[in-house]
């Protein structure tokens, strides 16, 4: 995860560079950069009128390009970027869809539940034709969607009772705006009245009815009163300017965060003192003036913030976010994060894509369940100064130069989906070297491996899985279920040939016990001669006890278990032993003796049995190689408590064969331990 969070943040660090280089070609190019103010005086009658229906200001009564041009002067400064923006938003020829309304519960849930946002709809009575034709309607739609107005088609031969109940018959025009400045409050309904159907003039009127809704400032004691007062908004933006009303974009924004920001208009057309606006730090007009516990700060100074509908909206959701964009912004950051793992991943595409989805899936529940504590602890009550807080640092942080950077290469990346997509994918592609190289040094055989490989891993995997749940037997209580359940003993007998032949995982060795061969004292050999039948004798005596005692070998296994004792008694030999060679050296004798042997020895080292763990059968013999243990070599014991060379322990797990050389006993199941039985006293009980 942290592997993948640094990538993530590497990647928005190389957007950031590359936004940078961005905007130095672009000055070279042309000379100018996206903050440079632009002179109106030398724009065309048709870049003019793109700028006012980007801002939502009308000019059909404007036919001379000098009042057009005043009326750009009067709505804000005119950056490069928001001239840039505006044209290419122009050439655009994307088409924007409308909703049609299939009843009267479609048109509630979209229209009158929406709290917060502003809707036109066209109602088409009965055997009547619409209001607004086609070409104008479509027209009408792309002029309003540049302001978040959401436009929909409600035809009465749908519900034709609905109609009749609402008084809708004859065809009209609806808008549903927010009745009041609470959140989530109520909707009403408005409709149109005029007698001219042009696009111009029914924009008009949604616009008068949206500017409606904000608060507007004639007079300088009004200003004053207002400036001072305190209320339930926290955060207020002013519009000083010299217009009838305010543009179309200012009043969208006010219907979106209704009840988050307080909007008010300022109106100085007919101000003769302006002198209580120099003293709150008001030179010049227009000015948008953002208002905070914090202080005062100017929109428009810094980079990416235009006089625009989207630059305004990505300045305020920074402000003064709402949890739904908390949880959206976490949602598109985890995401992102969770599909570095398809670069990732090393290996075959199917097994990159496997692990992707499963990836996805994980990331994005752990998101949800994290995010239902929040939400909960969101609404108690005494965590209001906590929220304050909070907004107050989301204040003082996105009002920097470095936030207002951030906010302008998300609007240009947005508005260029291509860009982004092809800037994460050679940043992946990076990645996939790089941790291709790195696993090629490491000689990892994962790299090469194909889709039919993989998969037939991945069968395996699933099998084992499925078949040997117990996989680590330190994990894993000792009982066994098979032992305790018959059906799944017979389930299991349903596949003979993954009955002979089960699939495991190789995961459990490494937690088997390893430890070294060490000696302590020397014998002599006389002593080891004289001492080895004796020894051999009272070994015999002793250790059929421990044969006694273990009841979970099979009538065959016994049978060859003493063949091959009366075998190896013959066998062991002085020559056999190279570190206290009074021990058998023949693994099938273990059941006979204790210690695999007898006495026999006294020339050589004894073995330093502390060493040891107290579970594992002693012995100096690896029954895999039919070698004697070395001092200092390697050993392994397996869950039944018999010792083998580490090495040759592992090739034979490694091969498949996943239980004893000896006994048979799986190797990854857990077993009693062993116990060594104590030596019986030669004195009577009292």
């Amino acid at each position: 995860m942290w592997v993948k969070l640094c990538c993530l943040l590497l990647y928005f660090l190389a957007l950031f560079v590359l936004a940078r280089v961005f905007e130095a070609v672009a000055w070279y190019e042309s000379g100018f950069l996206a903050t440079q103010l632009v002179d109106p005086v030398a724009l065309s009658f048709r870049k003019l009128r793109t700028i006012l229906e980007c801002r939502g200001l009308g000019y059909s009564g404007l036919p001379e390009k000098k009042d057009v041009r005043e009326l750009v002067e009067k709505s804000g400064d005119l950056m490069e970027g928001e001239l840039y923006s505006a044209l290419k938003e122009e050439e655009a020829s994307e088409s924007v869809s409308s909703t049609n309304f299939s009843g009267e519960m479609h048109f509630y849930e979209l229209v009158e539940d929406t709290k917060d946002g502003i809707w036109l709809v066209q109602v088409i009575a009965n055997d009547r034709s619409p209001l607004v034709g086609k070409v104008h309607w479509q027209k009408m739609v792309k002029k309003v969607s540049r302001f978040g107005i959401r436009t929909g088609t409600f035809n009465c031969s749908s519900d034709p009772r609905y109609c009749k109940r609402r008084g809708w018959l004859k065809s009209t025009l609806i808008m549903s705006v927010p009745q009041t400045s609470t959140s989530k409050g109520k909707v009403m309904l408005k409709e149109y009245s005029g007698r001219k159907v042009e696009v111009e003039h029914i924009f008009k009127w949604i616009t008068a009815h949206a500017a409606s809704r904000i608060k507007t400032i004639y007079n300088s004691e009004h200003l004053k009163e207002e400036w001072n007062r305190s209320d339930q908004y926290r955060v207020k933006i002013y519009l000083f300017a010299n217009l009838d009303q305010p543009p179309a974009f200012f009043s969208a924004l006010s219907v979106k965060f209704t009840g988050r920001v307080e909007f008010i208009f300022v109106n100085v057309e007919n101000w003769d003192n302006k002198s209580y606006m120099a003293e709150i730090g008001i030179y010049k007009t227009p000015s948008y003036i953002l208002r905070t516990p914090e202080g005062i700060y100017r929109y428009g100074n810094n980079t990416g913030e235009f006089i625009s509908l989207r630059a305004m909206d990505s300045f305020l959701r920074s402000l003064q976010p709402e949890v739904n964009d908390l949880f959206v912004l976490s949602l598109v950051l985890v995401n992102l994060m969770a599909w570095m793992d398809l670069f990732i991943t090393q290996g075959a595409t199917i097994k990159r894509f496997v692990v992707l989805i499963s990836t996805l899936g994980t990331y994005n529940s752990l998101l949800i369940i994290s995010w239902l504590p929040v939400l909960g602890f969101l609404q108690l009550p005494y965590l209001d100064s906590f929220y304050e807080y909070s907004l107050k640092l989301f204040r003082y942080s996105n009002t920097t130069t470095l936030a207002s950077w951030v906010r302008a290469d998300w609007m240009f990346y947005s508005s260029h989906p291509a860009l982004f997509l092809s800037t994460y994918l050679g940043h992946g592609l990076l990645i996939d070297y790089f941790e291709k190289k790195r696993r090629r040094n490491n000689n990892t055989d994962e790299v090469n491996a194909n889709n039919l490989e993989w998969l037939s891993s991945l069968w395996d995997w699933y099998t084992s899985y499925l078949f040997h749940p117990i996989a680590s037997f330190q994990h894993f209580p000792f009982d066994s279920d098979w032992d305790e359940d018959p059906d799944l003993f017979l389930e299991r007998l349903a596949f003979p040939d993954l009955w002979l032949h089960p699939l495991i995982p190789t995961d459990y060795i490494k937690n088997l016990p390893m430890w070294r061969f060490q000696c302590l004292g020397t014998h002599s050999d006389e002593e080891m001669m004289d001492t080895f039948p004796d020894s051999e004798s009272d070994s015999d005596s002793e250790n059929k006890e421990v044969f006694s005692s273990d009841r979970e070998m099979s009538e065959d296994d016994e049978l060859s278990t003493f063949q091959g004792c009366s075998e190896g008694e013959h066998q062991c030999s002085v020559e056999a032993c190279s570190c206290a060679s009074h021990y058998c050296h023949h693994e099938p004798c273990e059941r006979k003796a204790r210690s695999y042997g007898s006495y026999s020895s006294a020339g050589d080292l004894e073995p330093d049995w502390s060493a040891w763990p107290s579970d594992m059968l002693h012995c100096t013999e690896c029954v895999v190689c039919l070698e004697n243990f070395a001092k200092g070599c390697l050993l392994m014991g397996l869950p039944c408590g018999h010792v083998f060379h580490q090495n040759c322990i592992v090739m034979w797990l490694a091969g498949g064969r996943h239980c004893c050389p000896v006994c048979r006993w799986a190797s990854y199941k857990k077993k009693q331990p062993y116990t060594h039985p104590q030596p019986l006293s030669s004195e009577p009980p009292s």
